[in-house]
Order: C-alpha cells, then sequence, then structure tokens
C-alpha cells in the first residue's frame, strides 16, 4: 500500500507548502555541545574543546546557511556536515568505549553517580547525534528536500502510506527525525517510522548497538555500584 501511494504521487514528496526552518537542527547541536562540555575530559578524544569546536564549526554553517543556500552549495556543505556528524558519532563511540574500560577495571563505590551522569550524557548525544544523521540522509539531504528535488526517501513515515493522515504534500521536518532518533535509541529498532535504504538501516543499527550497550551495560552496572 505504501509503495503504492509513493507511486501515485509520481515522486517521493511533492514540494514542501514552506521552506523547512533549519532552527530545531541549530539547536541540537547547540545541545550537543553543551553535553560534550559536560563530559569527564578522560572520556573525550583530544582537549575538552576538540569535539565542542568542531560541532560549532557545524553550528556556524547551518546558521548561515538558508534553504537557497542549501541547495547551491548542496554537494560541499552536505559532505562538511556528514564529515563532522561521523566525527562526532565516532567520538562518541570512544567515549563509550572509555567508560566501559572505566568500569570493567575500577571498583570503587564511590565512582557510581559519575558513572550514571556520564552513561546518560552518552546516550542524550547518541540520540541527538543521530536525530542530525537522519535529517542530512534522508532523500539526499536538506538542500534537495529544500529545493523540491528529492530522492527516493531512505525512511517510510506512516504520514506517507496514507492521504487521509495527511495530504499528499506532508514532507519530515527535523522533528519527525528527531523522534525517529529517540524511539530507536530507547526501543533499540524502528518503531512506527521503516528504514528503507540500505545506509539508514546500517545507521539505526548502529545507533541500536550503541544505545544498548549504554543503558544495558553501563547504567546497570553504575546502579550496582552505588
Amino acid at each position: 500500500m505504501a509503495e503504492q501511494s509513493l507511486a501515485q504521487s509520481g515522486r517521493p514528496y511533492p514540494p514542501p507548502p514552506a521552506s523547512e526552518s533549519i532552527l530545531p537542527a541549530q539547536a541540537t547541536v547547540l545541545a550537543a555541545i553543551g553535553l560534550q562540555l559536560l563530559l569527564p575530559e578522560r572520556l573525550t578524544v583530544g582537549p575538552t574543546w576538540l569535539l565542542p569546536g568542531l560541532e560549532g564549526a557545524l553550528l556556524v554553517g547551518l546558521t548561515m546557511a538558508t534553504p537557497r543556500e542549501l541547495e547551491r552549495e548542496h554537494t560541499r556543505r552536505r559532505a562538511l556536515a556528514l564529515s563532522l556528524i561521523a566525527f562526532v558519532s565516532a567520538a562518541n563511540v570512544f567515549s563509550l568505549q572509555q567508560l566501559t574500560h572505566f568500569l570493567l577495571h575500577t571498583h570503587k563505590p564511590t565512582n557510581g553517580r559519575e558513572l550514571i551522569i556520564s552513561g546518560m550524557l552518552i546516550w542524550l548525544t547518541n540520540f541527538l547525534i543521530f536525530a542530525l544523521w537522519y535529517w542530512e540522509l534522508d532523500r539526499g539531504g536538506p538542500g534537495k528536500r529544500a529545493a523540491g528535488h528529492d530522492q527516493a526517501p531512505d525512511f517510510l513515515f506512516p504520514q506517507m502510506t496514507d492521504d487521509r493522515i495527511e495530504p499528499r504534500d506532508w514532507r519530515p521536518r527535523f522533528i519527525d527525525y528527531l523522534y525517529v532518533s529517540l524511539t530507536n535509541a530507547t526501543a533499540f529498532s524502528p518503531t512506527d517510522t521503516m528504514p528503507l535504504s540500505p545506509i539508514a538501516k546500517s545507521v539505526m543499527g548502529v545507533q541500536s548497538v550503541v544505545s544498548l550497550v549504554t543503558l544495558g551495560l553501563i547504567v546497570s552496572r553504575a546502579v550496582n555500584i552505588l
């Protein structure tokens, strides 16, 4: 039924009635910067300022961008954005590895509270960063979507399957990708939105594994230490 609905529309998504706001994406990057600054330095890659500095560069790029500029500079801007997001994701996995190592080799009861806080900071960063992943990956990225030159969708949202839920010109906004990231990080699997492309499935799988290790291993172990 979903495929028939998409085929009848003639393209994955018709042009939107209004340009997509990038303010939610900017707020998400800003929140990720704050979370990185709260992590203990022994859990971060390089000096404490390195990752927030790179995320700040991404924030500046988003702040200066408009839908028209997103389209014109789409290839270079998207390549830079994806590179920065990938680096932050890898750094968050490194923090998780460091925290796991600390748990397996340290058994001081007084460290339980710090471990829980660090684990939650890593989980929240994972949730926010992967929302940016989905926003950048879906249908060629925000530049393509802003221009109405959408590629094939990477995610199947429920609104895409039935015109009675939303009109045919409906398209996901950043909040939709944020919700997909939240549900994937808590359920460790897709819920109402299904990944369609191999890259979407791969990215969602990585997020699920990171979230599972964070909540399942670190938080439970830290609670036992308390």
